[in-house]
């Protein structure tokens, strides 16, 4: 192990290039051969977001000008001279000397270092400077929308007002980054996932029972309308696990991505075919085409729940979560109202529905930016 002193700058340039690579801070630490927690101390710095290269601004004296700087203090040279010798305005020189001691404590080497140190200072980040800005993207957030939702709805909003405008990076170093102050550390948990960090290229994994269902229809045999959600009515349908064998079903209408969720007794058949029953019964006649599900015991029933809706359901392949892509993405955002390890037994079907009215007033990235009950109240026109 190294020295028990901070990393060296080629370290943390190569920590900075694991961490992008996608590498745990474990094996980062391995890899540099220092402590775990010297890795997590630079990673928790910022947030996890790697800093700015520093650049010398073109305009900026280099190393080798400031050494002739201290040659021409030592020859007693002026620093009209000096600047005519370096092809500088004189202002540059008289200004660099005063600032570093004056001419008889002027040094090359700790100017050139004191000038980096300066380049360091605290910037003020775009949203610590715009107050408007800053209050419009904060509400936003704090009603759960996630900052690449906010960008482009502000972009939309503002299109002929450019300090409206920000990226959605810009958002998420500013949470991230608290050292700029201009966010509430508080608003990051109002993000989809809620981390200490901001972690690349992390890799969503999905879980859950796969078996044999008498007469499934494979989802190859699904119409070619569903499969690229030209024609609305087709729907993703799962199961979102709690804690003590709790469960909300949820469905997702492929071409609007409308979500349903609804309160069940159990995960047996007859109570999960039953509650979805009653809720798609409830929908008009053109929303009613389908639904693919994945292979889990509880629509060992399914035949019921197609005399029951005229829905036929199909299936997916074994271990294929992508086939029903908008469903799993969108358990994925439900974690964040119903975390992992929680009773879902609590939650009363009008609280379910205000979280589905919550994902369907958002604007998607997949829908041009705009909300999934705005897509659907047009299929309904």
């Amino acid at each position: 192990m190294a020295s028990n002193r901070g990393l060296s700058h080629k370290q943390k340039a190569e920590l900075w290039r694991r961490w992008k690579a996608g590498e745990c801070t474990a094996d980062i630490a391995r890899g540099l051969e220092v402590p775990g927690y010297r890795v997590s101390h630079v990673l928790c710095a910022s947030g996890g977001i790697a800093p700015a290269v520093r650049r010398r601004a073109s305009s900026a004296l280099r190393a080798h000008e400031r050494e002739e700087i201290s040659r021409g203090i030592a020859a007693r040279r002026s620093a009209r001279c000096i600047a005519a010798q370096l092809g500088r305005a004189a202002s540059t020189i008289t200004r660099e000397i005063n600032r570093n001691g004056g001419r008889a404590a002027y040094r090359a080497s700790p100017a050139e270092a004191s000038a980096w140190d300066r380049a360091r200072r605290p910037k003020s980040c775009r949203l610590a400077c715009h107050g408007e800005l800053r209050s419009v993207v904060a509400s936003r957030l704090s009603i759960d929308w996630s900052p690449q939702q906010i960008a482009r709805w502000l972009k939309k909003q503002f299109p002929e007002d450019a300090s409206m405008q920000v990226s959605h990076e810009t958002i998420y170093r500013t949470l991230f980054v608290q050292a700029r102050g201009a966010l509430k550390k508080e608003l990051i948990g109002h993000l989809r996932r809620v981390r200490r960090m901001r972690r690349p290229n992390a890799v969503a994994h999905s879980t859950g029972r796969r078996g044999r269902i008498a007469e499934a229809v494979s989802i190859r045999e699904r119409p070619a309308e569903a499969e690229d959600r030209a024609v609305p009515g087709h729907w993703e349908g799962d199961l979102l696990c709690g804690s003590r064998n709790t469960y909300i079903g949820t469905l997702v209408e492929r071409h609007t991505r409308f979500v349903m969720l609804i309160k069940l007794s159990g995960k047996d058949s007859q109570s999960v075919v039953e509650a979805l029953s009653e809720r798609v019964l409830k929908l008009p006649l053109e929303l009613r085409r389908s639904l693919t599900w994945d292979r889990g015991h509880e629509m060992t029933e399914h035949k019921k729940f197609t005399v029951a809706t005229d829905v036929k359901v199909y299936f997916c392949d074994p271990h294929s979560p992508w086939q029903r892509g908008s469903n799993e993405n969108t358990n994925g955002l439900l974690r964040q109202y119903f975390p992992k390890k929680t009773d879902l037994s609590g939650y009363s079907q009008a609280y379910l529905d205000k979280i589905a009215l919550r994902l369907n007033t958002r604007p998607r990235m997949t829908l041009n930016w705009d909300t999934p009950a705005q897509r659907l109240a047009a299929v309904l026109q």
